[in-house]
């Protein structure tokens, strides 16, 4: 999972003083909302860098059909309670298939990158008060889960016999063991 630094994003959202541009120029990285695409989606050039934000109360079939004209899809947490957006991006990669980036924004927390990743999602911009190597450390708190994910659909007990034992380090059972908390 890459985490983003905002201040060094290729991706450039528009808008201005009176909401979003009204007229748009084609150019490549530009994160439109749906609106903003659907709109100006039959002028785009083909192969043109071009990314979406979905609210996390849309429906993930408004944009299917143009997944594949797509680089970037952005799902947004408005409260970090909200989990919308997993399903979201869950539907995106099991269901239709997208191999672009899917982003996490809005109020994204270091407690939900592991979930995050399982999920779909490939990117997350941070809140701006969580650590980066807190961050890289949840990513490695676990190794392996018991039920399948969108990187890894088999579940453990469908794999061959010894991978839960190749799994299970004497660092994780201590941790376990001793009923430590993350």
């Amino acid at each position: 999972m890459k985490f983003i630094d905002t201040h060094k994003d290729r991706w450039n959202v528009l808008g201005g003083e009176d909401g979003p541009a009204a007229c748009i120029n084609p150019v490549p990285f530009l994160l439109l909302s749906v609106e903003q695409w659907h709109a100006f989606r039959a002028q785009w050039p083909a192969g043109m860098p071009v990314g979406v934000a979905l609210a996390n109360d849309a429906e993930v079939k408004e944009i299917a059909a143009d997944l594949p004209r797509l680089s970037l899809v952005a799902l947004n947490f408005p409260k970090w309670v909200d989990g919308r957006a997993y399903s979201q991006a869950h539907t995106l990669r099991s269901r239709y298939k997208f191999e672009g980036e899917i982003r996490a924004t809005g109020e994204v927390l270091v407690d939900m990158v592991l979930l995050l990743k399982r999920t779909g999602f490939d990117a997350a911009v941070l809140r701006a008060d969580q650590s980066l190597d807190a961050a890289h450390r949840a990513l490695t708190f676990f190794p392996g889960h018991y039920q399948g994910d969108v990187p890894d659909p088999q579940p453990l007990f469908g794999k061959p016999p010894g991978t839960a034992d190749a799994l299970a380090c004497a660092a994780v059972n201590e941790f376990v063991n001793q009923g430590a908390a993350i």
